[in-house]
């Protein structure tokens, strides 16, 4: 029995252990990345709360079922904010260091992406196989900064699921997300 037990145990001690956890530098190249200084934000909804938000759904499934938590953070600039190309570089690289996949707007020039006047989204995923295990999606407007990681295993279909729900970005038919051609 004990035996069964710490096989159990180990078991899912190994799963936590398998989801993506946000990269080194990455919080350091968030606070760093603009030049303004920024009010910052930031609240975590964990499983427990997850789960009590699972009736949003309907079904008491869906892509929720395999969430870990989510994490919003928000940061606010009193004047519009230029980001700096460099501190944006260092951000990519600590996501690619670390096997996240990068995905931006194809539409977004580096332009408007150092002084955006419409918000810039790049998206960043980590696979465990096939499934999504982490996710990182990054908003970048003039005055205010967005940023929502999500933490679990998930199906790339959840995603559309989960668009417009929880913070996340609707998913927007107009906007085509592609690999990030920079890296390559």
């Amino acid at each position: 029995m004990k035996l069964r037990l710490l096989v159990v145990a180990g078991l899912v001690l190994s799963a936590m252990a398998v989801q993506a956890e946000q990269p080194a530098g990455v919080a350091d190249a968030l606070k760093e990345i603009a030049s303004e200084h920024a009010t910052h934000t930031s609240f975590t909804m964990d499983r427990d709360m997850l789960e009590t938000a699972n009736g949003l759904f309907g079904d008491g499934g869906g892509p929720v079922a395999g969430l870990s938590s989510i994490t919003f953070e928000n940061y606010k600039y009193r004047e519009p904010a230029f980001y700096i190309p460099e501190n944006v570089a260092a951000l990519r690289k600590a996501y690619d260091a670390a096997g996240w996949m990068h995905l931006v707007d194809q539409n977004a020039s580096p332009k408007q992406s150092a002084a955006p006047t419409k918000p810039v989204t790049d998206l960043w995923m980590h696979f465990h196989g096939t499934d999504i295990d982490g996710l990182t999606v990054v908003v970048r407007g003039a005055k205010q900064m967005s940023v929502i990681e999500v933490s679990g295993i998930l199906k790339p279909l959840d995603l559309v699921h989960l668009s417009g729900h929880f913070g996340i970005p609707k998913v927007d038919p107009s906007v085509v997300m592609v690999p990030d051609k920079s890296r390559q």
